[in-house]
C-alpha cells in the first residue's frame, strides 16, 4: 500500500513538473506549428507527438494507480468534502470567528461584572462589621480582655393568699396556719429589687490556656439581717463573684463564690450553666437543690460536650449549721455552743436567724457556725446530645462545744454541769444527682433531681433543719430528702410552657433523757391543739402596725413541704443585637405538714396542714 502510494505520488509529481516545461517550450517556439506550415499537404510526423504520447501514458498509468487504490481503499475513504465556496465559505468563517470573539468578550464582561459584585458586597460586609464592631461591640476590648456586661431590670409581683411579709421570695418553711394573724390575711407586693447587673471578663494568654472572671449581683439583702446560710444576702448582694483558669485539655480549676455542685449543669460540672427553674420567685421552688457559696472547685473533662463528654468534680464550700431546731417538753440543756454572732467589725451581722431560748417548744439559734472543715462535694457528669446525667456525694462536719451535764434536779429542773468544756464533731453528708432528657429535637425538657442524707437541709429551697441536740448536748443530724421534677415545653423559639412538682421532707429526730424527757426534733408529746383556733380580739395591740393573737399552740415542726407550680414565658423580643423582652406569671400551690402530736384534742386532728396559693408575674428587658 505504502509503495503504490509513493508510486502513484511520484508519476503525478512529474507530470506536473513536465507539463509547465513542454507548454512553455511550445508557447515559446510554436514547433509543432512550424512543421505543419512547411509540410502542408504531406502526412508529416511531428516532434511534439512524442511528447503528447509520453502525456499520455503517464495519465493512464496516473489513472490506473487511481483507481488500484481507491478500489483498495473505498470502505474506510471518507466521503469527498463539500465543495467550497471560494467566496461565501471565507465569509462565513469571519462571521463564526466574530460571534465566538463576542461571545467571549460577553462571557468575560460578565464573570468581571460577577467579581465586582462579589467584591462589593464583601466590602459591604467588612463596613458592617466594622460598623458593628465599633458601634454594636458583642466585647468591650481592654488591653487582651474581652468584657461583656449583662444582667436586666426587672418589673415583679406576688400575689399570695396568706401573708408571709416577704417580698417576690417565699420562706417555704413560714407558710402561716390559721392560729397566726397572717393566716388570714392576704398579701400584694410588687418589686424591682431581682434586677440584675453581670461582667463577664474573657481572655486567652496562650492558646492551651483560657482565664475568665465573672461577677453578678442583685438588690435582693436586707441591711440588718443578712447572712450566708444559703446565698450571700449581704447588700449590695453579691450572687457570684469567681475567678477561672481553664487549660486545652479539660482541666479547669474555679475559685470564688459560685452556684454550689450540688446545683444541677446544663454542661459538665461548668459554672455559668446551673439549671433553675423557670421561676419568678427568688427563692425558686420546693425540692430544687442548691446554694451560693464562697469555695474552690477542680474539674477533668474529656470528651466533645457536643457529642459526648465525662467531668469529674472536686469541690471545698462553705459550711453552715442552719435552721437549728432542738424542743422538749421539759428543761433542756444549756451549756453548749456551735457558733455565734456577728462581732463590731467583723463585717457579720449581729441578729440571730431563728432567735429563742432555752424553754419548752424553743431550741437556741445563732447566725454563724464555728466550723472545723469546710462541705467536701465531689460530682461526676456524662453529657450526651439526648441527655445529661450527674450524680455525687457531699460530706459534711458539724462541730459543737459544750459541758457535760453531771446530774439533773427533778424537782428544780436543773442541770449541774462540769466546770471545763470539751468538744466532738458529728460527721454528716449524702447523695444528690439529675437526669435531663431532650425530646423532639430539645423541645421538650423533662428532668427529676434529688438529694437524700443527713445534715443537708440547707441545700433545699425550704431551709429544714439540718440538726439538733442530743440529750448529751451534741449535735444530731436529721434526715433530709429533697426532690423536684419539671417539664419544660419550648413549644416557639419565643413561647414556653413549664410544670413542676418538688417536696422536701425532714425525719423526726428524739431521743429521750435520763430524767424521762423527749428532745430532739418533733417530740411527740408538742401540742398542736392551737393550729387551726383562729386569732381572738385581745383589747390591745402592740408595736405601730398593731397586731392579734391567737389562743392555744401549734408547737409542731414542719415534717414535709410540697409546692406543685406551672407558668408560661414570653419573649416577643429576643436579639443579639438588640437584647430581650420577656413576659411570664407562674401559679404555685404549696402546702406545709407539720409533724403529728400525741396531744390531741376534738377539734384539731394531728399532723396539722397549711397552704399557700400564689400567683407571680414578671417583665424583664434582659440586656444584649
Amino acid at each position: 500500500m505504502r509503495t503504490l502510494k509513493f508510486a502513484t505520488a511520484a508519476l503525478a509529481t512529474a507530470a506536473i513538473f513536465s507539463m509547465p516545461s513542454a507548454h512553455a517550450q511550445a508557447t515559446k517556439s510554436n514547433p509543432c506549428t512550424t512543421v505543419v506550415k512547411k509540410h502542408r499537404g504531406k502526412k508529416a510526423e511531428s516532434p511534439c507527438d512524442d511528447v503528447r504520447k509520453m502525456l499520455a501514458d503517464q495519465q493512464a498509468q496516473i489513472d490506473a494507480l487511481k483507481q488500484q487504490l481507491a478500489n483498495q481503499q473505498a470502505p474506510t475513504v471518507p466521503p469527498p468534502p463539500p465543495e467550497i465556496d471560494p467566496i461565501a465559505t471565507p465569509l462565513a468563517q469571519k462571521a463564526e470567528s466574530d460571534a465566538q470573539a463576542a461571545e467571549a468578550s460577553s462571557s468575560s464582561a460578565v464573570q468581571t461584572a460577577q467579581a465586582a459584585d462579589v467584591k462589593a458586597t464583601d466590602a459591604n460586609k467588612k463596613v458592617d462589621a466594622l460598623h458593628d464592631e465599633v458601634f454594636s461591640p458583642a466585647a468591650l476590648h481592654y488591653k487582651g480582655i474581652n468584657i461583656t456586661p449583662g444582667g436586666f431590670v426587672a418589673f415583679e409581683g406576688v400575689y399570695r393568699q396568706h401573708s408571709v411579709n416577704s417580698d417576690v421570695n417565699t420562706p417555704f418553711n413560714s407558710i402561716p396556719f390559721p392560729s397566726a394573724t397572717e393566716g388570714h390575711v392576704s398579701e400584694l407586693n410588687f418589686s424591682g429589687r431581682q434586677s440584675r447587673l453581670s461582667v463577664l471578663a474573657q481572655s486567652k494568654p496562650t492558646p492551651n490556656l483560657s482565664l475568665t472572671g465573672y461577677y453578678e449581683m442583685d438588690f435582693l439583702g436586707t441591711g440588718t439581717s443578712s447572712n450566708n446560710n444559703q446565698s450571700n444576702s449581704y447588700v449590695l448582694r453579691q450572687r457570684q463573684i469567681w475567678g477561672q483558669a481553664a487549660l486545652a485539655s479539660g482541666f479547669t480549676v474555679t475559685g470564688g463564690q459560685m452556684w454550689s455542685l450540688v446545683t444541677e449543669d446544663r454542661k459538665g460540672t461548668d459554672a455559668r450553666t446551673e439549671i433553675q427553674p423557670q421561676t419568678i420567685d427568688s427563692q425558686y421552688l420546693v425540692g430544687y437543690s442548691w446554694e451560693r457559696q464562697p469555695g474552690i472547685r477542680v474539674q477533668q473533662r474529656w470528651g466533645d460536650l457536643t457529642k459526648s463528654a465525662f467531668t469529674v468534680a472536686v469541690a471545698a464550700e462553705q459550711a453552715q449549721i442552719t435552721s437549728f431546731t432542738v424542743a422538749s417538753s421539759g428543761a433542756l440543756p444549756a451549756d453548749y455552743f456551735f457558733g455565734g454572732i456577728g462581732q463590731n467589725g467583723g463585717l457579720y451581722n449581729a441578729a440571730g436567724n431563728i432567735g429563742g431560748g432555752n424553754t419548752a417548744g424553743t431550741g437556741g439559734i445563732t447566725t454563724y457556725a464555728n466550723n472545723v472543715a469546710p462541705d467536701v462535694l465531689a460530682k461526676v457528669a456524662y453529657d450526651a446530645p439526648a441527655f445529661h446525667i450527674e450524680i455525687g456525694g457531699i460530706a459534711r462536719f458539724m462541730r459543737d462545744y459544750y459541758f457535760p451535764i453531771l446530774n439533773y434536779n427533778t424537782t428544780t429542773a436543773a442541770y449541774t454541769y462540769a466546770s471545763s468544756y470539751v468538744n466532738n464533731t458529728k460527721t454528716a453528708g449524702g447523695v444528690f444527682g439529675s437526669v435531663r432528657g431532650y425530646i423532639a429535637n430539645k423541645k421538650v425538657e423533662v428532668a427529676l433531681q434529688g438529694m437524700a442524707g443527713t445534715g443537708t437541709g440547707r441545700y433545699g429551697s425550704s431551709q429544714l433543719a439540718d440538726a439538733t441536740l442530743r440529750p448529751d448536748e451534741t449535735l444530731a443530724p436529721i434526715k433530709n430528702y429533697h426532690g423536684l421534677y419539671s417539664t419544660e415545653i419550648h413549644v416557639t423559639p419565643k413561647f414556653d410552657v413549664f410544670f413542676y412538682g418538688g417536696a422536701e421532707y425532714a425525719q423526726r429526730t428524739i431521743y429521750t433523757t435520763s430524767f424521762g424527757t423527749t428532745m430532739g426534733y418533733a417530740p411527740r408529746n408538742l401540742s398542736n391543739a392551737g393550729c387551726y383556733n383562729t386569732p381572738t380580739a385581745t383589747g390591745g395591740s402592740s408595736g405601730t402596725a398593731g397586731s392579734i393573737s391567737a389562743t392555744g399552740t401549734c408547737a409542731e415542726p414542719t415534717r414535709a413541704i410540697y409546692e406543685a407550680m406551672g407558668g408560661i414565658q414570653w419573649r416577643p423580643i429576643s436579639s443579639p443585637k438588640y437584647g430581650k423582652l420577656q413576659y411570664s406569671a407562674t401559679y404555685s400551690y404549696i402546702q406545709r405538714n407539720l409533724w403529728s402530736s400525741s396531744v390531741a384534742s376534738t377539734t384539731t386532728p394531728s399532723g396539722p396542714r397549711a397552704t399557700e396559693p400564689m400567683i407571680h408575674v414578671q417583665m424583664r428587658y434582659y440586656i444584649p
